[in-house]
């Protein structure tokens, strides 16, 4: 089956089908395209009361019906629908194609129609018109995936200082994930140890929701962190796609910063193609800067889009290595941001499990940042009175 489309949202679905056969062909469609969308089943026919009943219990969200195992009932049930909540989009499942018969349905309140036998490509036209329309008021947060051109440069480091300072920001909901299967450092960087990961996520995509979803993210400064395993989970780079778990993610948080070991592969170009920014790091080594050719060069012909790639150089230094305008060069592209060489500052932060300071170089390099990304200025922490200044204080009363 094929990638989940970024466009088809989260939905709460209740399936309203008789027809067995119709039944398990839709869950099959919707385990491959929603698989984390929650499923509610009706197997009969409902009243209007049992109806109402299950719409408010469930939350529903889209509703399927079954319009040709009981024509008269479906037609009752669809006029049902409209009257309880009209907002709610309902798809009509019709067993073959009468035109007559469709149009009954649709002026009864049904918002859309599929037709036997169910194709995944109608499928997916359907669902890509209904959250177009109805997805409008579904949250969705902004995706950024940082990708290290090679190892050691850097890319975790930033990460976890970009999500500290976009809380800062005022972002209330920040999400950083380690997707990073083989050497994920995020746990240990912020001494964080949890008995999920990103990989148990992965594994209950058909049963995940918000409760079970709070339980495999840690905790850190007011950001929510989904680790990577304690031990290397091998081949989740040859078949695993990660845009489910991201579109399921973005419904959630504001922003969603995640990282990775490498550019290369499926897995992480489902990341590539999920995120709305990528921030490729590199240093201003020359060994670095080939690295960086070769991502960019696969990106381009994995059919990323070249507008949302950004290219990131930290642990820049004038007097040390190659100079902007030779890297811009080299890679046919402008640098998005340089970040500053400062190995006390960034020791320091890692032995203590702490973000930079915001009176450093980096801190106000990671500030502005975040600001390019968000456009949301980082505010500055309220400065705490000594016990001395509040005597004064109260002398001068």
């Amino acid at each position: 089956m094929a990638a989940t489309p970024r466009s088809l949202g989260h939905w709460k679905v209740l399936l309203i089908v008789p027809d067995q056969e119709t039944r398990a062909t839709l869950h099959g469609l919707l385990q491959g395209l929603l698989p984390f969308s929650q499923v509610c089943d009706l197997t009969n026919y409902p009243t209007r009361a049992v109806l109402e009943e299950a719409l408010l219990e469930y939350g529903t969200t889209l509703c399927f019906v079954d319009a040709t195992s009981n024509q008269e009932w479906a037609q009752a049930l669809l006029s049902d629908l409209a009257m309880l909540n009209s907002k709610l989009p309902v798809v009509a499942v019709h067993g073959r194609s009468d035109p007559d018969f469709i149009l009954r349905t649709l002026r009864a309140g049904a918002t859309e129609v599929l037709i036997k036998p169910l194709a995944e490509d109608q499928f997916i036209s359907v669902l890509e018109r209904l959250h177009a329309v109805h997805g409008a008021n579904h949250h969705t947060g902004k995706l950024i995936a940082m990708i290290p051109a090679k190892g050691a440069c850097g890319s975790s480091t930033i990460s976890c200082n970009l999500a500290h300072y976009a809380r800062r920001a005022g972002l209330s909901r920040v999400l950083l994930a380690d997707l990073d299967p083989l050497t994920g450092t995020i746990p240990f960087l912020l001494k964080l140890r949890s008995l999920y990961s990103f990989v148990d996520a992965l594994t209950r995509s058909t049963s995940l929701d918000e409760d079970i979803w709070r339980g495999l993210v840690a905790g850190w400064g007011g950001i929510d962190v989904l680790l990577s395993p304690d031990k290397p989970v091998h081949g989740i780079d040859d078949h695993s796609d990660a845009s489910a778990m991201l579109q399921f993610s973005g419904m959630i948080y504001d922003l969603v910063i995640t990282d990775t070991n490498v550019p290369y592969g499926p897995w992480a170009l489902s990341i590539a193609r999920s995120c709305d920014e990528l921030l490729l790091v590199t240093t201003n080594e020359l060994s670095s800067l080939q690295a960086a050719q070769k991502a960019l060069a696969y990106f381009d012909r994995n059919r990323i889009e070249r507008s949302k790639v950004h290219v990131v150089v930290n642990r820049f230094s004038k007097d040390v290595g190659l100079s902007q305008e030779v890297i811009e060069a080299a890679l046919h592209t402008e640098v998005y941001h340089l970040i500053p060489s400062d190995f006390v500052t960034i020791n320091r932060s890692l032995v203590e499990g702490r973000a930079v300071p915001s009176t450093t170089a980096i801190g106000r390099s990671i500030e502005a940042l975040v600001e390019k990304l968000t456009g949301k200025a980082v505010s500055l922490p309220k400065p705490k009175s000594s016990s001395l200044t509040n005597l004064f204080g109260l002398l001068r009363r």
